[in-house]
């Protein structure tokens, strides 16, 4: 069994001073954390992120990458880019940018073999919305989603995060119930074990408005491996005591 993993998503939120004082309060109460600790933050902070947390357990995240390598693709950041800057993990298929930006299961496909190519490992997100769950169909549009990063990156797949974020209680104050993660979160591990002998190794996450009064109960059950974490990544008191969750 893997270790757990904790990954703050700032999402488009921060600022120069307020990054500071959020990074050195929660290094201030990390301690020695039980699990792998990371943030994922706006690309114009890396470099400050990066300098703020050198020397510390916590590993330096992006929030998304180009399916490109270089060229005429203004305003995106290649997976070379953002290796520069010390990022271990990227953010890959996040349903805001499915939603928002269009992404497809084949365009998050190439995002996740290009940061893999880089070695920067991808979390990969897959998850439905509120009417595709009323519907019954919950299952197959997260195999569906992952299928399509599985069959552009076999290879390596052990190589992969993949995080279970039900859109319907993303920023909603909505939370699956522990059950209801755990059923998902087998499905995927089912899914991965067919595809990679190395399944047990690929960390699942569940991304669904985790949070300090929510988090150790969530831990605890058997397929999921951490936390992709939004507004209580924000918080310093809230995000250590979802890390102090993850034992």
């Amino acid at each position: 069994m893997t270790g757990k993993l904790i990954a703050g998503n700032w999402k488009m939120n921060g600022g120069l001073a307020a990054n500071e004082l959020l990074i050195k309060a929660v290094l201030a109460g990390l301690q020695t954390p039980a699990c792998e600790v990371a943030v994922c933050v706006p690309a114009p902070y890396l470099a400050q992120t990066r300098a703020l947390l050198a020397g510390s357990p916590i590993d330096v995240g992006a929030q998304d990458v180009s399916g490109h390598d270089s060229g005429a693709f203004t305003g995106e950041i290649s997976a070379a880019m953002l290796k520069e800057f010390g990022v271990r993990y990227v953010i890959v298929g996040h349903s805001e940018r499915r939603q928002h930006h269009g992404e497809t299961d084949a365009g998050v496909a190439d995002k996740a073999a290009k940061a893999l190519a880089a070695g920067i490992t991808p979390i990969v997100c897959v998850g439905e919305t509120l009417a595709q769950r009323e519907a019954g169909s919950t299952e197959a549009v997260v195999k569906r989603q992952l299928a399509a990063v599985i069959h552009a990156n076999g290879h390596c797949i052990s190589e992969i995060v993949v995080a279970y974020e039900p859109v319907w209680a993303i920023g909603t104050g909505q939370t699956a119930s522990p059950e209801q993660a755990q059923q998902v979160h087998a499905v995927l591990r089912a899914q991965l074990k067919a595809a990679s002998a190395q399944a047990r190794r690929i960390q699942i996450l569940y991304g669904g408005s985790m949070n300090a009064a929510n988090a150790a109960r969530l831990l605890g059950q058997s397929d999921i491996d951490g936390g992709l974490i939004g507004g209580a990544s924000l918080k310093a008191a809230d995000f250590l005591a979802i890390i102090s969750a993850a034992v």
